[in-house]
């Protein structure tokens, strides 16, 4: 398990610093969403592996790493609703204020990335993180909530993290967490597939489709074992074919979070131009536009939950 999680969290590492030039220079959206989604992928991951990893130290991880997405959250959400949002209804609406609405758009996003994207990535915080998370993967991942033993004696030549106590020195694996971390990893990627997929069901069964904050879980239980699955992919057959079973649940999911960013965006760009008639009728119907996609999309959540319920859990065989 300790080369699995430590392959897992290198793969993902390498992703984020892949595309970090990328974020800084903005031509390229991909930038951004692909350090956000290899942030989101580690934290899934120290989530996933959190019994049999130091849990003070996994969680202060996490912490940095959802403080690291978030300063790259409006960037991100500005580039779907450009990339996305108004390219879906381009030319499609007969009003005016299409242009305009880019422009504002635009202007913002190049705002945001001069004031949020590029000032996070020269930021102490990152330049720590790239430094202490890379050896603390290599020596930190073996710890299982160190505690005093006097059979053992004192640790020695624990190093400090990032400024928040994390130690990420050598230690010695000790306990029940140890003995897991030493394990084959076969048994324990099905059993830690089979704990979220339930959390899956649990979420989903049943759901109130218009009940938002319910949705909402269900989206991220869903993209979590969607992670899972990726991660283990190259332990079973055909995870590939699970892992697209997936997709229809989480597209239907995916555009009714566009919609709520959507409402929150407008209401942001346009805050400024209260008496511009022609943005605000357009902002409205784009806003109808969207509503009424992700209701088509709706009426469909009980094929797309089926197909994932029904879908053939490859870790099974």
């Amino acid at each position: 398990m300790a080369a699995a999680i430590r392959a897992i969290l290198r793969h993902n590492l390498e992703a984020m610093l892949a595309h970090q030039e990328l974020a800084r220079d903005g031509a390229d959206i991909e930038g951004v969403h692909q350090m956000r989604v290899a942030l989101r992928r580690m934290r899934s991951a120290l989530s996933l592996f959190r019994a049999v990893l130091d849990r003070a130290q996994a969680l202060a991880w996490r912490e940095q790493m959802r403080e690291l997405a978030g300063q790259l959250g409006r960037a991100r959400d500005l580039d779907v609703f450009i990339d996305e949002g108004l390219a879906d209804t381009a030319g499609k609406l007969p009003l005016s204020g299409e242009a305009a609405l880019r422009e504002l758009a635009l202007a913002r996003r190049a705002q945001v990335y001069a004031s949020e994207v590029r000032p996070m990535l020269e930021s102490d915080s990152y330049r720590h993180f790239c430094a202490e998370f890379p050896r603390w993967i290599e020596q930190g991942i073996e710890v299982t909530e160190p505690k005093p033993n006097p059979e053992i004696g004192s640790e020695t030549g624990s190093q400090t993290g990032f400024g928040t106590g994390v130690e990420t020195g050598p230690h010695r694996a000790r306990g029940k967490g140890a003995r897991k971390l030493a394990r084959p990893i076969l048994a324990s990627a099905r059993k830690l597939l089979d704990k979220q997929e339930r959390r899956v069901l649990d979420a989903g069964t049943a759901v109130n489709r218009h009940d938002a904050p319910a949705m909402h879980q269900l989206r991220i239980e869903c993209k979590k074992l969607r992670y899972a699955a990726e991660f283990f992919r190259p332990l079973f057959t055909d995870m590939g074919e699970f892992i697209r079973c997936m997709k229809g649940i989480q597209d239907l999911l995916g555009v009714m979070n566009d919609l709520a960013l959507t409402q929150g965006l407008l209401d942001d760009l346009l805050s400024n131009t209260p008496e511009d008639r022609d943005l605000q009728r357009f902002a409205g119907a784009l806003i109808g536009w969207r509503s009424y996609h992700f209701h088509r999309l709706l009426e469909d959540f009980d094929n797309r939950w089926e197909a994932l319920v029904a879908a053939r859990r490859p870790w099974w065989d």
